[in-house]
């Protein structure tokens, strides 16, 4: 992206080039057909069930306190006094709750489809928004010239003011440093939100031991015993969706059923196992009384009342001027964590490892945000802006849709003489036009033949891949527009061609000991998505329907929520580095060989245990302080503040205590992976295993992804610092990965065995590339 800070420059060329491919985002998505559906149908459960639990919680946060009527408040009738009688009046419902977030999602989602610069990203009400408004609930509810009342009035007014400091930001280019907030800022926001859903699991599992204040504390199923009961079951169905949904969620690599069954289990295992555990929970109603378990509470959107919040733009000219002007100080921290949040979700929604062909749009998406932002407001629905994971998911999900491919009849009777195949196998009739068809298994087989033709022409690694690029390249189909592709064929592992190149190796002729052709072409084949805005508009079309379902939602028990919650916060986790480190520290000295001998962050290999501790202990300190402050009434609004501030703190404080190398790899821009050691030192003469089957490129896309932010794992050979102990003269021979050798790995040695440095390299064997450096993961000095 252009860093550009002229007025209007930046929306200007967003929109110039969306614009060149807009018809061909609706040509797209109309040509992939029913297939269209599959993604569609997993980003709307994975957008439809969040939003439901947060509608929850702000009705719950949103709610007012009961009132109680007593006797002696009761005018006598007819000169009598009347029989003992208490009344209670209670209030019905939050001021906001889960018609108002499913309505919101769902009008921000179609009007972002359709005129929207990206439409990859993904808007719903996120937890922040939920935060936010929660603080202004608590600010607003015990003032008499505010109060509930007037509540979403003043939202109204903060809504105003938010939008216009996103007008002001697109305008003026800020999106152009969105690249500033690296990798500190970006996992430690997200778990600070993993943290805010814990909380609220545990709240409101907690609370089901409770009274609700809404409900009559007379009735039966509120009675000690009761209650008790209703706790209970709430945490069977809490603890028993958590487990099924995380089971589930690795359905992929099961051993037992077949392919599309597994796959189908893993991509809605989440959603059935919310209907199945609200089917559980219908099992005991015969036998106990009415409201146990308790259920999502919220209106009916056709119900007396339930709408009055839709007009508050009348009610918007009855606050008091001095609220008017106050409301701009919530405002600027809504504003400063929608730039932050939306810009960083479209920035994972289209990062460069998903070689997307069309322009990115950051300014004109956050000035489209600033109108929707108003549009919410004055409605009395909270806004919606870009959600993580939900952005990098809609774009993975669209992976499996890309391969596909136009070409005339006489193109691919000449693929077919190259890779033996008649025609009539790849289309129904021979016409002279362009037809569409899956491309993984065509170009697999135009790569595999070049590969194959290059390798018996002896030609190097090198010219291999030329050859092979040349081949991809002219597969590809042309788009109406788009932006030459940064990623295109996957080369060789960073590792195997920079070793083998610094040995020579690479200039050698290839054989099939170097690059197996059947099985590498595979990997070698580049992750594309399908970009258009259809599933996008399905899927916000979708969510809206949940609100005419708002009579089935309610049957939902809200302690299947609140597990949901608790699997939101634990699937967010893997894939966050910080998180990684955390256990890093928690790891017994004598077993953090183990780190080594899985697939591990790069930082692992390179960078001292000392300064890891470090890093992580003041990533800890400050998430601490953000996640404190969360819990003052009226200065946890400013946690948005402690978030932007890692900006400069990253920027200048952080390189006084820490090299910069180091940095640089517990900071890194991508999620960078090196290989795992493997110890296998009583096998030393043992030919290598047979390669693994054939594994569904569903599977290999859930295990490349990480699932808190959407980031693509790249396996990297160990990297060269400036700590590096020793010099290139102690690197080894470098060789293919495919040919055993006997190589050393001295870090890992000294960790298994506990040997000192002198005794490390005796006797152990690995079949893999060896490292070309030590690995300082024990050291702390």
């Amino acid at each position: 992206m252009e860093e550009t800070f002229v007025p209007f420059r930046g929306i200007k060329n967003d929109l110039k080039g969306r614009l060149l491919c807009y018809k061909q985002d609706w040509t797209g998505g109309l040509r992939a057909g029913i297939r269209i559906l599959a993604p569609t149908t997993y980003i709307f459960f994975a957008s439809a069930i969040p939003v439901i639990s947060f509608g929850e919680q702000l009705e719950r946060n949103t709610g007012s306190k009961p009132v109680f009527l007593l006797p002696q408040n009761i005018a006598p009738l007819n000169g009598k006094s009347p029989k003992t009688v208490v009344i209670y009046v209670f209030c019905i419902a939050g001021t906001i709750t889960a018609v108002q977030t499913l309505a919101s999602t769902s009008l921000c989602g179609i009007v972002h489809s359709i005129i929207g610069g990206q439409p990859l990203l993904i808007l719903g009400v996120a937890e922040p928004t939920v935060l936010m408004y929660t603080f202004m609930f608590d600010f607003a509810k015990d003032r008499s010239d505010l109060g509930p009342k007037l509540f979403l009035a003043w939202t109204g007014w903060v809504c105003v003011w938010t939008a216009l400091l996103l007008f002001m930001l697109a305008i003026l280019g800020a999106c152009s440093i969105i690249n500033r907030f690296t990798r500190v800022a970006g996992e430690l926001f997200g778990l600070l939100i993993a943290m805010l859903f814990v909380q609220q699991a545990v709240r409101g599992v907690v609370e089901e031991f409770g009274i609700p204040q809404r409900e009559n504390p007379k009735q039966v199923a509120l009675q000690p015993s009761w209650r008790f009961g209703n706790g209970m079951f709430a945490l069977v169905l809490s603890f028993g969706l958590l487990y099924t949904a995380l089971r589930s969620r690795k359905a992929r690599s099961w051993r037992y059923g077949t392919g599309s069954l597994r796959g189908f289990i893993a991509d809605y295992g989440v959603p059935l196992m919310v209907l199945v555990w609200t089917a559980i929970s219908y099992a005991p109603v015969n036998n106990v009384p009415k409201g146990i378990p308790r259920r999502l509470f919220s209106p009916n959107p056709w119900s007396p009342g339930a709408y009055s919040n839709w007009t508050v733009i009348k009610e918007m000219i009855s606050v008091p001027p001095l609220y008017i002007v106050g409301a701009f100080i919530p405002a600027t921290m809504i504003a400063v964590l929608y730039y932050f949040d939306h810009s960083v979700a479209s920035q994972l929604a289209q990062q460069k490892e998903f070689n997307l062909k069309k322009p990115a749009s950051y300014h004109y998406d956050l000035l489209l945000l600033g109108f929707l932002v108003i549009l919410c407001g004055l409605l009395g629905i909270p806004p919606s802006n870009g959600v993580i994971p939900q952005s990098p998911m809609h774009t993975k999900s669209l992976a499996t849709l890309k391969h596909q491919i136009s070409i005339s009849v006489s193109s691919i009777s000449s693929i077919c003489r190259a890779t033996v195949c008649t025609p009539s196998a790849l289309i129904p009739e021979e016409h002279d036009y362009p037809y569409v068809f899956l491309l993984k298994q065509l170009l697999r087989n135009k790569l595999v033949s070049t590969a194959r033709k290059s390798i018996s022409k002896n030609s190097n690694l090198g010219q291999l891949y030329r050859n092979m690029q040349e081949a991809y390249n002219e597969m590809q189909t042309p788009l109406a527009y788009q932006i030459p592709s940064s990623l295109g064929l996957k080369e060789l592992k960073e590792s195997t061609v920079q070793l083998a190149s610094s040995s020579g190796y690479i200039d050698a002729p290839v054989d099939e000991t170097v690059f197996d052709v059947d099985n590498d072409v595979d990997d070698l084949l580049p992750v594309e998505v399908k970009e258009q805005r259809l599933s996008n508009l399905l899927q916000a079309l979708m969510v809206g329907g949940c609100v005419a379902a708002m009579p089935l939602l309610k049957k939902i028990p809200t302690s299947v929520l609140w597990g949901y919650f608790a699997f939101m916060a634990i699937e967010s986790l893997p894939g966050n580095q910080f998180w990684e480190r955390i256990l890093l520290l928690f790891t017994a000295p004598s077993r953090r060989y183990k780190v080594l001998e899985e697939y591990h962050a790069t930082f692992v290999e390179t960078v001292p245990f000392k300064a890891i501790a470090t890093f992580t202990v003041f990533q800890t300190v400050y998430l601490l302080a953000c996640f404190g402050i969360t819990w003052i009434p009226i200065a946890g609004v400013l946690f948005p503040l402690l978030i932007m501030l890692l900006v400069p703190v990253r920027q200048y404080l952080l390189p006084k205590f820490f090299k910069g190398a180091h940095l640089q790899d517990l900071d890194a821009a991508e999620y960078e992976e090196a290989p795992a050691i493997t110890y296998n030192g009583a096998f030393n003469d043992q030919e290598p295993q047979p390669r693994t089957p054939h594994i569904d490129s569903g599977e290999i896309l859930d295990d490349i992804i990480t699932r808190s932010r959407g980031e693509i794992r790249h396996v990297h050979s160990p990297k060269m610092t400036s700590s590096t102990p020793g010099s290139q003269e102690d690197m080894r021979p470098a060789y293919s990965p495919r040919v055993p050798q006997r190589a050393h790995s001295p870090r890992l040695g000294d960790l298994k065995l506990g040997r000192s440095p002198s005794e490390i390299g005796k006797g152990v064997e690995i079949k893999q590339t060896p490292s070309p450096r030590l690995s300082p993961l024990g050291q702390s000095t």
